[in-house]
């Protein structure tokens, strides 16, 4: 599937993921049970990323950073109003592309802070953010590799990392194809990449901002290339629980206060333009798509005028 050809249709995917759930059960004070946890803990627990630059990943340090996890953290502040706790505290737990769903859903995280796309499958399960990014699957091959689309690779070994849409979109391909690929899987992206790298694979498939993420990473743009057409349509999200409206409010009036303040265009900026704080530059414009995305989240006066 192009991206071009699948954008509107996506958009209005991603929009009705926004979650909007059934009436849940309140704890404490009115409080839905999520809120109410968090109250009584005063923590909010946020699902990281090691290796999904620059959405979310460990700085030099091993400290969780990226896009995502500062959209997360300015839904903790909205949080606090929330649950009259200003100086509520973040604890971060790591998760991986296999695990972060079932995270959410069996309370082990508030809010999944990742690379992490918002379909209709996984709508059914747990709710979305509006949307945060735009994606889609594309390969990572060697330099020298002759390969410009996934109908080269026919025979060959491609890796995809477990519990991803891009798992779905290759396996999807290589049978309405009939390529006869060797899918093989990595436990992370950065286990993916390394398998690539170390030869055991011909070609490496997922979202192409994170393939751009980790060649800049690893200072190996003399070594790989992004190339192919787009396989998949990848909308992402911040991730929580389904069937708490008050939560899915406070998690909307966050970008709806980022986007009336014309906070979300430079916090973008800050990470797909400017330099990265472990020394990388991606230089990925935004797309009109999410630009767009992100003026509707504008309730501002100036922005109806």
């Amino acid at each position: 599937m192009r991206l071009s050809t699948a954008i509107s249709g996506g958009l209005l995917l991603a929009a009705c993921l926004l979650a909007t759930g059934a009436s849940a059960q309140t704890g404490s004070e009115g409080l839905s049970p999520t809120l109410s946890a968090i109250k009584s803990r005063h923590t909010v627990r946020l699902g990281y990323r090691e290796s999904s630059p620059p959405f979310s990943f460990l700085d030099q340090s091993g400290r969780p950073i990226g896009y995502s996890l500062e959209l997360c953290e300015a839904i903790v502040e909205e949080i606090g109003v929330e649950v009259d706790d200003p100086n509520l505290k973040i604890d971060y737990v790591k998760v991986t592309s296999d695990d972060r769903i079932d995270a959410v859903l069996q309370n082990k995280i508030d809010l999944e802070c990742g690379s992490t796309t918002a379909n209709a499958e996984r709508g059914k399960r747990v709710a979305f953010s509006p949307l945060i990014f735009v994606a889609g699957t594309k390969l990572m091959v060697p330099k020298a590799s002759k390969v410009q689309s996934l109908t080269d690779l026919k025979g060959k070994t491609v890796v995809v990392t477990k519990g991803t849409t891009n798992e779905q979109a290759i396996q999807a391909a290589d049978k309405k194809s009939s390529l006869g690929l060797n899918i093989v899987v990595g436990a992370d992206h950065e286990q993916s990449y390394q398998m690539l790298a170390d030869g055991k694979a011909d070609a490496f498939a997922t979202d192409d901002i994170l393939l751009s993420g980790l060649i800049a990473r690893h200072k190996a743009q003399d070594k790989f290339r992004v190339t192919g057409d787009y396989l998949s349509y990848d909308p992402y999200g911040i991730m929580f629980r389904k069937g708490e409206p008050q939560l899915s409010a406070v998690v909307d009036r966050t970008f709806r206060k980022l986007g009336s303040n014309q906070d979300l265009i430079p916090l973008y900026n800050k990470w797909f333009i400017a330099r990265l704080p472990t020394g990388e530059r991606l230089n990925v414009p935004i797309s009109l798509q999410l630009e767009e995305a992100f003026k509707a989240m504008d309730d501002s006066a100036s922005a109806n005028n």
